[in-house]
């Protein structure tokens, strides 16, 4: 006869409680803390000083680590430190190398010199070629707005047409979205954001211009703004004449919390016109001065022209034009090897510096302010993507020297960086904006 199970229990219990064994310790969920024997705010401090290009590898130490730093609350804790201590947020350079629903963009550190690839962009099945399209950063958002692209539901099929199409990548939630289209197609125009108690873009100018295309292409003078908060486009002034091709730029007060003073959008550069020589070939007629609107906080638009800022110096073009912030805005030009600063009171170009390397003009040269430092950019030992005679181990986008110009300093710096991917960048179609993470 098998002995009962009640008494058994009863003596393993009392024999249990005789040597006072240890009570387990409970389970601690691993989502609940973030580092061991500290408390989750400060543990939220110390992984907001992570530079932000290496955050994407430290997702995968653990469940708890991977919720914050997908979370909101890693970007507001990283710019209120900033706004608090000062200038802690990391200064990155968002690169498109081609159409991006093809080839990703790309996130460069160029402290670190990390190289970070980002989502591609949602393909539109029927759209293929995209180039001639503005970047701009906006809290922790990238939009890409209009450009230029091929069409395969219109007539004919070699004829590229403007897009108005707007997508805005959240470094949040690392997912591409579709914002409200432009009232107006456009690419290659002038564009500034807006930073304050209600976000917006302006955008200005622009035209139907491809890059595989000269001279041919629309030109248009209409102005919008976009409201981030409402998702609404709204018409502005136009511009005093048609302008594309051009660059923009806010001047004025970019306090986030306070828009009392009054703003400039200034419209620099671009072409107008064509005209053609000898009655066949189809030459731009490239514009000197610029169009400056006032943005008023009663609502009221108004623009104004800056004359020729290069008296009478024959010049086909503006060179590539930056923004640096030293206090107060200031213009920047990179003429081949020249770097030339734009006086407002005599509204001319003066010479600054001269890059310390001298870059092979036959290939385009990268240009952008970044960090308060203009950024010349130059591929090196790279390869020509249509010889054919190299072998699959030479094939690749070669080293990328990059010279730092600080205009407080007057001094240069350079770094060597290798990018990430096997083809050569051409920065003549490849589109730059810089990032605060």
């Amino acid at each position: 006869m098998p002995l009962p199970i009640f008494p058994s229990r009863l003596q393993c219990s009392s024999s249990s409680s005789r040597y006072s064994l240890p009570r387990p310790k409970p389970r601690i969920d691993p989502s609940l803390t973030l580092i061991p024997g500290l408390s989750n705010d400060v543990a939220r401090l110390i992984l907001s000083f992570v530079p932000y290009p290496h955050i994407s590898r430290l997702k995968s130490t653990c469940k708890s680590w991977y919720a914050f730093l997908s979370s909101k609350t890693l970007i507001s804790l990283r710019h209120s430190r900033d706004n608090r201590d000062g200038d802690n947020l990391s200064h990155l350079l968002c690169i498109f190398p081609q159409d991006p629903s093809i080839s990703p963009p790309l996130l460069f550190d160029p402290v670190t010199l990390f190289w970070r690839p980002l989502p591609l962009m949602p393909c539109n099945p029927h759209v293929y070629g995209l180039c001639n399209f503005v970047a701009v950063s906006l809290g922790p958002y990238v939009y890409v707005l209009g450009g230029s692209a091929f069409d395969t539901r219109s007539y004919p099929l070699d004829v590229p047409l403007p897009t108005s199409s707007v997508f805005r990548f959240s470094f949040v939630k690392s997912v591409w979205e579709r914002l409200s289209p432009m009232l107006s197609p456009r690419g290659s125009f002038a564009c500034a954001a807006m930073p304050g108690l209600s976000d917006r873009i302006i955008v200005a100018g622009g035209g139907s211009r491809h890059t595989l295309f000269g001279a041919a292409g629309s030109r248009m003078s209409s102005v919008e703004m976009y409201d981030v908060e409402k998702d609404e486009w709204r018409e502005m002034d136009e511009l005093p004449r048609f302008r594309a091709g051009c660059v923009g730029f806010l001047v004025g007060n970019e306090n986030e919390k306070e828009e009392k003073e009054e703003r400039e959008f200034w419209v620099m550069g671009g072409y107008g016109g064509s005209r053609t020589v000898s009655g066949i070939l189809p030459v731009d007629e490239y514009y000197k001065d610029a169009a400056v609107m006032d943005l008023r906080v009663d609502g009221g638009e108004k623009w104004r022209l800056v004359g020729d800022m290069w008296g009478e110096e024959e010049r086909p073009k503006l060179g590539k034009i930056v923004a640096v912030d030293c206090g107060k805005p200031v213009f920047f030009m990179l003429d081949r090897d020249w770097i030339l600063r734009y006086e407002i009171c005599s509204n001319r170009w003066r010479k600054e510096s001269s890059v310390p390397k001298k870059a092979h003009y036959d290939k385009p040269v990268g240009f952008v302010a970044l960090n308060g430092e203009l950024h010349v950019m130059i591929l090196l030992d790279g390869y020509n993507l249509m010889d054919t005679r190299h072998t699959r181990q030479q094939r690749n986008a070669g080293s990328l020297m990059i010279h730092m110009y600080d205009p407080k300093k007057k001094t240069w710096r350079s770094v060597v960086s290798k990018p990430p991917f096997n083809h050569q960048l051409d920065f003549r179609t490849t589109v730059m904006c810089t990032i605060r993470l």
